[in-house]
């Protein structure tokens, strides 16, 4: 399972429009994708208009070769990319360990 990280900024004031338009995003897009396995959305305390959204793949190309080259990057794209007050940062980690 690879976990994809995305950091995103959004323009102030936005919170409430983003948390909508991300959860619908992700709900109608990205969950109908090939090799999603789930994902979280942790929104900023001290930097509010910060999220941090935590999202699992089978594989590394699920999300790089079959979700970001197909049309269903650019309908996630429209629905939340208006919000961006810059590019999000995105990486990409193998699990270590996990407890719990």
């Amino acid at each position: 399972m690879i976990l994809e990280l995305v950091d995103i900024r959004i323009q102030p004031g936005k919170q409430a429009e983003f948390d909508e338009a991300v959860q619908r995003g992700l709900s109608t897009i990205i969950g109908k994708a090939k090799g999603y396995q789930g994902h979280a959305i942790n929104k900023g305390i001290e930097s509010p208009e910060r999220y941090v959204i935590q999202i699992y793949w089978a594989t590394l190309e699920n999300h790089t070769v079959d979700f970001r080259e197909s049309p269903a990057f650019q309908e996630w794209r429209g629905i939340v990319g208006p919000f961006f007050a810059s590019p999000p940062a995105v990486e990409h980690f193998n699990l270590l360990a996990k407890a719990g």
